[in-house]
């Protein structure tokens, strides 16, 4: 019984350790512990990937244009890029203004953090917040920076469509938002 006892063990040792310390191919697949799979943080954030085009109006005029959300360096950063065309006036030429941003996970999947460079020349660092329903996308720059504070939102109307609003805040009055520009725009088929 013992020599019996003694040889299933011996097997079963050599069946999920064999030479080399490597697992059989043949041996049953270890569990995955749910404390080894890491939270999407951008699991609200997908919506807005995708193509998106629209038009708008406020301080810089009436303007189409669009942008597209894309995942880069293996989904470790979401890349907004942006182009919208403003026609000419009877006080200013037409112009053109291009943007990028670029949004990285914060300390969870509804925060993030934000750098925006513009064709104009402009900077802005944002903190981006996703509300609890998953339906407005802030960015926020930091009231303590020098200079205006900005407010970027993006309105989830519906599976198809955003609504945009870029606000200004003067520096001696940091929450005294105003509207600058807004906009709907429609995911673009694919």
């Amino acid at each position: 019984m013992h020599r019996i006892l003694l040889a299933a063990v011996v097997l079963l040792t050599a069946y999920s350790t064999p030479v080399g310390g490597q697992q059989s191919a043949t041996a049953p697949a270890q569990a995955v512990r749910t404390t080894d799979v890491k939270p999407d943080p951008w699991a609200g954030w997908r919506f807005l990937l995708g193509d998106w085009l629209g038009e708008g109006g406020g301080a810089p005029g009436q303007g189409v244009g669009g942008f597209s959300f894309q995942f880069d360096l293996k989904d470790k950063v979401l890349v907004r890029r942006s182009h919208a065309d403003y026609p000419a006036t009877k006080g200013r030429p037409a112009f053109i203004h291009e943007d990028l941003m670029i949004v990285y996970p914060g300390s969870d999947s509804a925060h993030a953090q934000a750098v925006y460079f513009d064709s104009e020349g402009h900077v802005i660092h944002y903190n981006a917040e996703l509300s609890s329903d998953q339906k407005l996308f802030t960015f926020l720059s930091d009231a303590t920076t020098p200079g205006p504070r900005f407010r970027l939102m993006y309105s989830r109307l519906s599976l198809h469509s955003l609504g945009i609003k870029f606000e200004i805040a003067p520096p001696d009055k940091p929450d005294a938002f105003a509207v600058y520009l807004t906009g709907i725009v429609e995911r673009a088929a694919e």
